[in-house]
């Protein structure tokens, strides 16, 4: 009922939305760039053990360059590092936005309809467990 919320109800649950929205991208991104990444671990794998003169082909800015083994696998392997260095640096920043949305979800007393609903049955579970007690 967010129509009947008040203004500083709104506020605190937009904050948890938008923390929820950078939280959802963040796993995104991530994906996103373990997917890369796990393209050029077989990149590496594929190109390791070829002779160094062997012509490899590299897609620079969406154009095909051909070069050799040689001066395609060290990019590849830089480029890799990089892809790792900032998936580590975006899990982090995951982590600590989670912790916030945690921190603020648990500071404003904020459930989703699925807790709520989870809580809704439990309680009715726990009157039908009271009521066949007092049949007993």
């Amino acid at each position: 009922m967010v129509d009947e919320a008040s203004p500083d109800q709104q506020a605190v649950l937009q904050k948890y939305k938008s923390l929820e929205n950078q939280c959802r991208q963040f796993v995104t991104k991530i994906t996103e760039l373990e997917l890369e990444r796990n393209e050029h671990d077989l990149v590496i794998k594929t190109l390791t053990p070829l002779s160094p003169s062997r012509a490899a082909f590299r897609l620079v800015g969406g154009v095909l360059v051909e070069r050799t083994v040689q001066e395609v696998l060290p990019s590849v392997v830089e480029n890799r590092a990089n892809i790792a260095a900032v998936l580590e640096n975006l899990q982090k920043m995951l982590e600590a936005r989670s912790g916030e949305m945690k921190e603020w979800k648990a500071k404003h007393n904020i459930k989703t309809q699925e807790e709520a609903q989870a809580e809704e049955r439990k309680m009715q579970q726990e009157r039908q467990l009271e009521g066949q007690s007092e049949v007993a």
